[in-house]
């Protein structure tokens, strides 16, 4: 279904399992309608893995790019990527990490990585952490031609000159990437050419690439996930340890609590450490990070693009920042022009309705989260107009909202958690950030191989994480509602 039929008719039910999310061949979420599924997922349970038809691009591999991949008829386990420079960073990475061989081959205008089976997971790994990926729509046009593509410079140009309107900067100062991640990898081997052999610091509970990318492919990473006593924490860190930067998403995925920029800033300043912030949660409509950031890494496949079909991220480089003109010349340094054209027009075409519909999530969002808090239910609900309030309004706009972000966790998790899942009427799989409603049992879906881990930074395995769309709040609400019924003794 589209993007706007989800609306009205998600895909719920057992049968959906694997459809697209929307039905679009460059989709980037998948049904996975049970927590069975999810599971299932994280374990390679053959029942599951026949279904998915596709899944999140940095995650399971596209077709087009499997297809891709086979025109080099490599005699062992081959990724293509979009750049000889990419191909050779993520030849170097197998090497490093794995020990095996990894050589660069070029066919037809991509470049491919082929490494031996045990080779395999290392370079997966780079193409998951760093997100340097050749995009579903790339691969289309590489496998059967059609309208060759422009430069890609006039819709690159819309799409930077937007962002900057919404970033209170230059054009100049934005660097766009083929997805998120790619992003937050750009603004890491930034930091790593001014600090070389220096670890970063990562604040407050991350999205788990955010912190495999600085483990895998930075210098060490140190990680300080309690956000009541961080900025006590951070100096003593540095005192012990010179960082080359430091990375803190605002609000946090998916306990969206804030660290407060207010006191760390002053400390990351003094150390002369820049702080890349992420906003992906947020949107530049809600928050303005100009005051304490240095470097802004977004993804726009989220909420800016909305469509759930395309991916692309970016980096900002803030004007008010004391080092911008040295991050600015280290970021063209290492910055390459790989947002696909055709990926690039998607999102330029669609940013222009980003604000009006983020108002509205904002109001969907604070809606749904207002009564989720009241409800007998529920356990616990994590939300930014009350989790950490105080640090969020430090950087929140005038006219910014809260955010369409909502986790919660239902009374007697470890029993009732998946049948609420199972039964709430919403779309349910990976991603965030869709005009519809999408919802998934993260901590599940992100750290299953880490749960104890994870549920020793105050993140439960049964939390639910759903980001609120356009739907009307009410009819979503009794949809939420009679998911939750069955729970109430």
């Amino acid at each position: 279904m589209s993007a706007t039929a989800l609306l009205s008719h998600p895909l719920a039910r057992p049968g959906d399992l694997g459809r697209t999310l929307p039905d679009s061949p460059h989709a980037v979420s998948v049904a996975m309608p049970t927590w069975a599924d999810v599971v299932g997922y994280e374990e390679h349970a053959p029942a599951v893995m026949a279904k998915l038809k596709s899944g999140y691009p940095r995650f399971v591999i596209h077709p087009c790019v499997e297809q891709l991949a086979r025109r080099f008829e490599p005699a062992g386990y081959l990724l293509p990527f979009p750049s000889p420079r990419t191909a050779e960073q993520a030849a170097g990475h197998v090497r490093r990490a794995s020990g095996q061989r990894a050589e660069v081959r070029e066919r037809a205008g991509a470049w491919g990585v082929e490494t031996t089976a045990e080779g395999g997971p290392a370079l997966k790994a780079f193409w998951q952490h760093t997100g340097m990926i050749i995009s579903s729509r790339q691969a289309e046009f590489l496998l059967h031609g059609g309208a060759a593509p422009d430069s890609g410079a006039a819709p690159r140009a819309e799409l930077r000159a937007q962002l900057a309107a919404l970033y209170d900067c230059e054009a100049g100062d934005v660097f766009l990437a083929p997805t998120g991640m790619a992003a937050h990898y750009l603004a890491l081997q930034a930091l790593n050419l001014r600090a070389p052999g220096r670890p970063t610091v990562q604040l407050g509970f991350p999205y788990v690439d955010t912190l495999k990318l600085q483990q895998k492919l930075g210098c060490g990473v140190q990680f300080l996930h309690n956000l009541h006593d961080m900025a006590a924490d951070l100096r003593a860190g540095l005192c012990q340890q010179p960082a080359a930067g430091a990375f803190c998403e605002l609000p946090g995925n998916p306990l969206l609590g804030c660290a407060d920029l207010r006191a760390i800033s002053p400390i990351l300043r003094e150390a002369g450490v820049p702080l890349v912030a992420d906003d992906v949660v947020a949107t530049p409509l809600n928050i303005d990070l100009r005051p304490y950031a240095d470097l802004i890494a977004t993804s726009l496949t989220k909420f800016i693009a909305g469509t759930g079909d395309v991916m692309g991220g970016a980096v900002i480089c803030n004007p008010a920042s004391p080092w911008h003109d040295e991050l600015k010349r280290l970021l063209v340094r290492v910055h390459e022009e790989l947002l696909w054209p055709g990926d690039a027009t998607v999102l330029a075409r669609e940013i222009g309705s980003f604000p009006e519909r983020m108002r509205r999530h904002n109001a969907n969002g604070l809606a749904i989260a207002e009564r989720l808090r009241q409800h007998p239910a529920v356990e616990r609900i994590w939300y930014p107009k009350w989790e950490f309030s105080e640090a969020y309004e430090a950087v929140r706009r005038p006219t910014g909202g809260w955010g369409a972000l909502v986790t919660f966790l239902p009374k007697e998790a470890g029993r009732r958690s998946p049948a609420v899942y199972d039964r709430l009427a919403v779309c349910k799989g990976p991603s965030l950030g869709t005009r519809f409603s999408l919802a998934c049992p993260f901590t599940i879906l992100a750290h299953y191989c880490e749960l104890e881990w994870a549920e020793s930074c105050g993140v439960s395995r049964y939390l639910i994480r759903l980001s609120v769309g356009l739907e009307d709040p009410d009819e979503l609400w009794g949809r939420i509602e009679a998911a939750l019924a069955p729970a109430v003794d």
